[in-house]
Order: structure tokens, then sequence, then C-alpha cells
């Protein structure tokens, strides 16, 4: 490891708070470049690798990965993990058409593209028609067994506490946005089929308690939903480990994403409940791991049968936890031997970076 000279635009290089949008495009870390370029050069001068690796979210990382693999001739691998572009995002167009540019050139001058999701590697094919599909490389995210041997024991479940359904981790207002779950929970208390103190819908460091706190007073739903703060990483997990059912939300515009989280609730070994559409990548992976408890984020009809469902399914000991197979399929340590095994084909196979034609060069 080797820690090139980079400055952050917006705390290094603000006045007031304010910087000129340019010094911050693509991301505010592009000063980076700058730094890793000459170390990179260095670092692969001294160790003589056979690949050069860069992996978003930080745009800057893939053009140092652009500019060393021009200046070295070394096969490069761009980890994208999810797309770095889409219709609307980023929101801003001018960093929409610089992510796009550099996207571009990460595409069609590496040797290979990895992506975290198969929608995300569908999605990239769709897009480059005219780039060798065999190009688009899968790796999934995973969960870390350390880290759970790590996890302190969860107290004994008490039959006579509330049902308790853990969401842990940021609810994004459009993207995981539980406004019909919210509905439902409202629908149902109205109907008398859900009670103060049958059901705790715990919500753990959303990011956006205030946006969540008003839908939660405007549906009158306090009594069963409550807004945690962050704790410590083991205590999150020793958390899902001891929670009745564990909470997914993905709207469908991430249908080709899917939550990093979803693999720890897999290892975590307690039933699910993902609210997501049913086609989406993130419904494909429970599926394939064997939990068919899932009911669209969109649809509060279908949110308040799935939870009814879904509490008499544990209640009873019949709700569906991941085969043993998908949870050891998507342990890091299983996910890297995965990597590894890329890494040596494409070493066997002599893989270089496609020759671009003239007018693509940078």
């Amino acid at each position: 490891m080797h820690r090139a000279f980079a400055l952050d635009t917006s705390r290094h290089l603000a006045l007031g708070g304010r910087y000129p949008r340019w010094l911050a495009l693509p991301d505010r870390w592009v000063s980076w470049v700058f730094g890793a370029v000459p170390a990179g050069q260095k670092l692969i001068r001294r160790h003589r690798p056979e690949a050069i690796w860069s992996t978003y979210p930080i745009a800057s990382a893939h053009l140092i990965g652009l500019v060393l693999a021009k200046l070295t001739g070394l096969p490069w691998i761009a980890d994208m993990r999810d797309p770095m572009t889409d219709v609307d995002y980023p929101v801003n167009p001018l960093t929409r058409r610089v992510y796009r540019w550099i996207e571009d050139r990460a595409v069609r001058h590496s040797c290979a593209v990895v992506c975290t999701t198969a929608g995300a590697v569908r999605n990239y094919q769709q897009r480059y028609p005219d780039v060798p599909p065999e190009r688009f490389l899968l790796v999934e995210n995973g969960y870390d067994e350390e880290n759970f041997n790590g996890a302190p024991n969860p107290p004994p479940r008490d039959p006579a506490a509330p049902f308790t359904l853990v969401h842990s981790g940021i609810v994004y207002p459009s993207e995981r946005d539980p406004v019909e779950l919210f509905a439902a929970l409202a629908a149902l208390q109205a109907a008398g089929q859900l009670r103060p103190g049958e059901l705790r819908v715990v919500l753990r460091a959303t990011a956006h308690d205030e946006y969540l706190a008003g839908l939660i007073a405007r549906h009158g739903i306090g009594a069963f939903v409550t807004l945690a703060p962050h704790i410590p990483y083991r205590e999150a997990l020793a958390e899902m480990l001891g929670a009745d059912g564990l909470l997914v939300l993905q709207a469908a515009n991430c249908n080709h994403q899917i939550p990093a989280k979803l693999y720890e609730y897999l290892r975590a070994g307690r039933p699910v409940l993902a609210l997501t559409d049913p086609v989406g990548d993130t419904a494909g992976a429970l599926l394939q791991a064997g939990i068919d408890t899932i009911a669209p984020l969109d649809r509060r009809d279908l949110i308040a049968q799935a939870l009814l469902r879904f509490i008499g399914q544990v209640r009873a000991g019949t709700a569906p936890v991941a085969t043993p197979s998908a949870v050891a399929g998507a342990s890091r340590r299983a996910r890297a031997a995965q990597l590894a095994r890329l890494l040596d084909q494409l070493a066997a196979r002599g893989v270089t970076n496609p020759v671009p034609n003239q007018a693509e060069e940078i």
C-alpha cells in the first residue's frame, strides 16, 4: 500500500465552503490523479505486476487506471461494481457527461470490466453491443466471516416482546423509500390487524431520520416504527443475529443493484422480508438463496399481505432462510477465490488491453 498525494476539493481548495465546479470533476479527489500516476509508475517498476486494477465509486480511480495502462501497456481491469452512470445519474448534467466519458474509456480500453450484479453486466452488454460480451465479468459483494465471529452474542429472545423487524443501514428517500410500507402499517393498524406492542420495525442508522420522522408522524405509526441511531458495526451484526426478521428495501429504479447489506442478512441466518421489485437483481439473489418472502416496494396492499404472512411464518417456524450453500458462496473468502480464478484466467489467456481506433484515443 502506498499513499499518494491527493487533496479533497471541498476541504482543501474551498473558500467559505465554495469552490468552482471544474475543481471537482469528475469528483472531489481529482488531484489524486497527479499524485497516483507517478506513484503507480514507481510501484510498477519496483514490483513488476501482471495487471492494473482500478475500482469505482471514486471515478478518478479509473482515470488513474486508464493513464497507467496507456503508459505501461499492462492489462487493465476496471472494477465498476454498480454502473457509473444511468439516465439521470449523476444528477448534474456536466458531471454525468464527464462520468460517461470515463466510463466509456474504461469499457473500451480495459481488458475486463467487473460488476457486482448480473443486471449491471447485462446493462453494460446492452449499452456496448460492439464490445465483446465476455469482457464484462461478475463478482458479487459478500460478507466477512471474521466480523460475525467477533460480534457479541445476541440476547435471548423474549416470547412476550414485540415481533422485531430490523433494517440496518441507509434508507434513501428515492431508492429505498418506505412510504408504501408506512401506508401499509397505517392501514393494518386502522383495520385492527396490527396493534401496538405486536410489531416493532427498527430502522437503524438511516442517515435520513428527519425525513422519515415526518413520514412516521404523518401516517401515525410511531407505535410501530423506531428510528435507531448508529451503533458500532459488530453490534449492528449482533442486532441482525437477534432479530425476528430482517428488512430489505430496494426500489425498481435500482433493479440492477443489490444492497451490500443483503449478504450480511444471508449470513445472519434470520428470515428476510424483501420489499423490492420481484424481477430485480435483489429479488433474484434472494430467490437463488432459497428466500421467497418478497413483495413490491411500491404496493401497500401487497406489502400488508406479505408482512402479515411473514410474521405468521416466522412465528410458526416455517419462514425460509438462506441455504447453507448460498451462505458459504457469499463469503468474502469465496468471492476472493472467484476473483483470483478470473485473474488467473486472464493471465493464462495473455489478455491485453484492446487497441482502440484512432478516434477513441484519450
